[in-house]
């Protein structure tokens, strides 16, 4: 029934107008109105006021009494803050529908009445939870409601609310998908079943005393607790499993939804309980208490988002973790060899920027634009991947993984200083990247342009060097802001490279390529192995790689088709980009010219490394559950760290600290190479 505008009388008024006399109504309107008075006074003015006046007293109780009489109210134990779909996408959905357009619900139901009584249920438990212990137990008792707990009926509700509840844990725990997770288990029995057998123990008790209960000390309470337990940690057991068999989102989220329904249950059959009988209010309370928080969350958002994503962020940091170890360099010999890994990349990325200017001649729509830009990108990268050489950007979204479990491991959070050496090292890896990526792409690039002028008799940069030196005048283009959109690509590529191998271990890709038949046939068991072992160390990085190109190549042909001025800039590209642009205007160009576009290639491989490295981070430590109050601490560390020792954020300087390093970075490549 709908509510009429509350009145912001006081709760005395309201008492009187409703209930100088008895009031049989059933209209939530009276009760709604004096919460909302309430929040405004204090409770214990209300108690001592409802003792003065026993008339209106009685009249609430019976007013309070007759609304909530034999209401059913399983679904607020059952329904709310429960994951009710099996994906996270159809979940959010349903939540934010419910939450610009609310169900509609049974009238005849506590679910209906806590949403029609509480405007805002979040705040109205606050405020319960903040009165004094006192005033709100001496209300329960004035009201007659401190051993609703011993009701009949409201034993019947937890009970089938308790059956609920366990009905579907174990039908999501005996999913196929669910039990690989924990074979663990295989050779044991089941804790789901054994649980099923504890509750058919108190259901047979229950139907033959309705005054049922039990003492903390039971052995049917204390089995069943047990056997919630052994369930818990069969949840834990399957998460922590997930590194080394991949999980997908569906398992992940029936995993989510099988403990929160185990803690629910916990939350249920604790209320049975009655050692003494201050229990029965103490007891009443707490389901009262129950159901609002409960009902405070059903259509939460942020906790959904965290809960959800959390484990897969942790999967996609743990396999990108891996693969960031080789980007952070120790000693002389390393530093050395990523300086010709990213001169190789250089190279690539000169003539990717020709190959570039090239297509943008041809006379084609904007859609055959971004599909050659992208081409030209994903293929560049997937060379440099596959020639093991090296984009200096690619490198922050693969080494925050690492760095952050460098940052999560018992051992090395004890001490910052390590963590900052570590970051040096880092640090260092990525300015040699950028040096080698630089200095091959900007004369590679002079020397394709260069010979296709003696070969074709033609200036190709002419036309198209002005805008390429206007691109990197951060004052007139949106040069940082290109850069950053380069940044968060960056980003994503490495959380594509995660995800992938994640999938690739849950769905046992290289195992099944392996064993498949048609392959085993035609080419021989030899070949099946090497093309399983090749897709494992290979198939991840080329799909990221494809996509990171796709991302760089189609974004401005797709801002010129929204009206929007988006492109992307990247530090090797913009070094050869230069190279073109001084090239096309004969070397003939202002000194503002020359140095802005030269400083601008530093700064956008400055923004290209920050955003996609703080990104990444802060992915990681989310996942590993790395708190950012530490941040202060750690950084202030880093910085007197580089005051203190500089030239090893450039050079690879001997420290007492490389040998702990490098054995931090050993152990997360053994442990991921163990998953």
């Amino acid at each position: 029934m709908p509510i009429r505008l509350i009145r912001k009388d006081s709760f005395s008024t309201i008492l009187k107008n409703y209930f100088s006399e008895r009031n049989e109504t059933l209209s939530l309107q009276p009760l709604s109105e004096i919460i909302t008075s309430l929040k405004r006074e204090d409770l214990g003015v209300f108690t001592a006021y409802l003792k003065d006046n026993d008339t209106i007293k009685d009249n609430l109780t019976f007013y309070i009494h007759n609304i909530f009489q034999d209401k059913p109210f399983n679904l607020s134990l059952t329904e709310a803050d429960i994951l009710s779909e099996n994906a996270f996408y159809p979940e959010f959905k349903k939540r934010v529908l419910n939450k610009v357009l609310p169900p509609i619900e049974n009238e005849n139901t506590i679910w209906y009445l806590v949403d029609n009584v509480l405007v805002t249920p979040k705040k109205d438990l606050q405020f319960f939870q903040n009165s004094p212990e006192d005033k709100l137990d001496e209300l329960f008792q004035l009201l007659k409601i401190d051993r609703f707990i011993s009701n009949p009926h409201v034993k019947k509700e937890l009970l089938f609310s308790l059956n609920i509840l366990a009905w579907r844990v174990i039908g999501n725990a005996l999913d196929v998908d669910v039990m690989k997770m924990a074979p663990e288990y295989r050779n044991f029995d089941n804790p789901f079943l054994a649980l099923q057998n504890e509750l058919d123990v108190i259901n047979a008790d229950f139907n033959q005393n309705s005054d049922f209960k039990f003492t903390s000390t039971d052995e049917v309470y204390k089995q069943t607790k047990i056997y919630m337990d052994q369930c818990l940690e069969f949840v834990n057991i399957a998460f922590k499993n997930s590194a080394k068999y991949g999980i997908s989102s569906k398992t992940n989220q029936a995993l989510l939804k099988i403990r929160q329904q185990l803690n629910r249950m916990s939350d249920i059959i604790k209320l049975f309980v009655i050692d003494d009988d201050r229990d029965y209010l103490i007891n009443s309370k707490q389901l009262f208490f129950n159901i609002l928080k409960y009902k405070s969350h059903k259509n939460n958002l942020r906790d959904l988002v965290s809960d959800s994503t959390r484990l897969m962020s942790h999967l996609i940091t743990n396999h990108t973790a891996e693969t960031g170890t080789h980007y952070i360099t120790s000693t002389l010999r390393a530093y050395m060899k990523m300086f010709w890994k990213a001169s190789g990349g250089g190279v690539i990325v000169g003539a990717l920027c020709v190959l570039k200017m090239l297509y943008s001649y041809i006379p084609a729509s904007d859609f055959a634009h971004a599909f050659l830009y992208s081409m030209n990108y994903a293929m560049g990268f997937v060379m440099i991947y596959l020639m093991h050489f090296t984009l200096a950007t690619k490198q922050p979204a693969m080494t925050a993984a690492t760095m952050a479990k460098v940052l999560s491991d018992g051992n090395s959070r004890n001490t910052y200083i390590e963590f900052a050496h570590v970051v040096s090292q880092l640090f260092r890896s990525q300015f040699i990247a950028f040096v080698g990526n630089v200095l091959m792409s900007f004369p590679v690039s002079l020397i394709i342009i260069y010979g296709l002028e003696i070969l074709f008799k033609q200036n190709f940069a002419f036309d198209k060097s002005s805008r390429l030196l206007y691109d990197l005048d951060p004052f007139q283009s949106k040069a940082i802001l290109h850069a950053c959109i380069a940044g968060v690509f960056l980003f994503i590529s490495g959380v594509i490279s995660g995800n992938i191998s994640n999938n690739a271990v849950f769905f046992q890709i290289p195992k099944r390529i392996a064993k498949n038949p048609f392959i085993n046939y035609f080419f021989g068991q030899r070949i099946a192995k090497r093309l399983s072992v090749y897709y494992s160390n290979n198939w991840a990085g080329i799909v990221s790689n494809f996509w990171f190109g796709v991302f760089l190549g189609a974004t401005a042909p797709i801002g010129l088709f929204l009206g929007l001025d988006l492109d992307i800039r990247h530090i090797t590209f913009a070094a050869g980009n230069f190279a073109l642009g001084l090239y096309g205007k004969d070397f003939v160009i202002t000194s503002y010219a020359f140095w802005i576009s030269f400083i601008t290639v530093f700064v956008i491989g400055f923004f290209n490394f920050a955003v996609s490295f703080g990104l990444s981070m802060l992915l990681a430590f989310r996942s590993r559950k790395v708190e950012m109050s530490e941040a202060r601490e750690i950084f202030s560390e880093i910085f007197r760290y580089f005051v203190r020792n500089p030239f090893r954020f450039f050079f690879p300087i001997k420290s007492r600290l490389d040998e702990r390093s490098k054995r931090m970075i050993d152990e997360i490549t053994t442990g991921s190479t163990n998953h």
